[in-house]
């Protein structure tokens, strides 16, 4: 049989059979001989040693798409990183690393930004434009009010999501819009391996519907981009390549430089505040990091 991992704890993989079963399985010793760790997301063959039981063992794990390190996933379509207008106020810091960790990855990112009900909509849409100018498909939504929540049903549609956002904005009241019995069967799963439902350090795939899973990951509160070279950061904040033709001296970072088309932009309105202040604070961070 085939199916995908959709959470790895304490030794076993439960494997969603595409259809409506979960199995409890164990990695053959193979797979450790041969240096592979079965991730979260991984399509696999697995043999079932148990039908009433639904254990099994994974065979062989098919050939990845893709692979993440934070979260540990494998076979990523896209992100959907969820953020609140209000209550919290967003971090947009913390939204620019995401973005830069993401398109370093080569995941496609949804922005979703929670709460609209909380706040005025021309604050929402100020933010919208802020994200949609740097190339970004950017959804406002009410959870609580049920308002675009359609829309994000599309987009999950045929595709394996990382949903990740801080704590507080939202995730788990819209993984329990998106499949309901969500809650239930992370329960289930504790219960398998007895241990409380206190394990949101570990991410989980949630089966949506046919082709369709979430991967709903612990909320981050801080990220830090590594392993860049300062001079490459440029690449991950697109909306600046429209200007750079008009700097001075080629490999401008933007920065320091006198005559420079990114900063006269800036100036001018024609881009975001916080979006070039965050380039020039993880700019600062990459080039301390080199230092040392």
């Amino acid at each position: 049989m085939t199916g995908k991992i959709i959470k790895g704890i304490a030794g076993f993989y439960y494997v969603h059979d595409g259809k409506k079963a979960v199995y409890q399985c164990k990695a053959k010793g193979v797979f450790r001989n041969r240096g592979i760790k079965p991730l979260v997301g991984d399509d696999v063959e697995f043999s079932v040693l148990d039908p009433v039981d639904l254990e099994g063992n994974i065979e062989e794990i098919l050939p990845r798409k893709n692979s993440l390190i934070r979260p540990a996933v494998a076979n990523v379509d896209q992100a959907v990183v969820l953020f609140a207008l209000a209550d919290p106020e967003p971090n947009l810091n913390l939204l620019d690393r995401f973005l830069v960790m993401m398109a370093r990855a080569g995941v496609p990112v949804q922005i979703c930004l929670n709460k609209l009900d909380l706040c005025e909509r021309e604050k929402g849409i100020a933010c919208q434009d802020i994200y949609r100018a740097a190339g970004y498909p950017v959804h406002l939504l009410s959870v609580k009010e049920e308002l675009g929540l359609d829309r994000i049903r599309q987009i999950l549609k045929g595709k394996t999501t990382v949903l990740a956002g801080p704590s507080g904005v939202g995730k788990s009241s819209l993984t329990n819009h998106i499949q309901p019995k969500a809650a239930m069967e992370t329960g289930e799963i504790s219960g398998k391996i007895k241990r409380g439902k206190h394990t949101t350090r570990h991410s989980q795939l949630i089966y949506v519907e046919e082709a369709t899973y979430v991967l709903d990951t612990p909320g981050f509160s801080s990220l830090y981009v590594d392993d860049l070279e300062p001079e490459k950061l440029q690449e991950y904040f697109p909306e600046l390549s429209a200007f750079a033709d008009d700097c001075r001296f080629l490999g401008c970072v933007h920065i320091g430089e006198k005559v420079c088309g990114v900063k006269a932009a800036l100036e001018a309105g024609k881009l975001s505040q916080s979006r070039y202040e965050n380039y020039h604070l993880i700019y600062q961070e990459l080039k301390e990091k080199r230092r040392y």
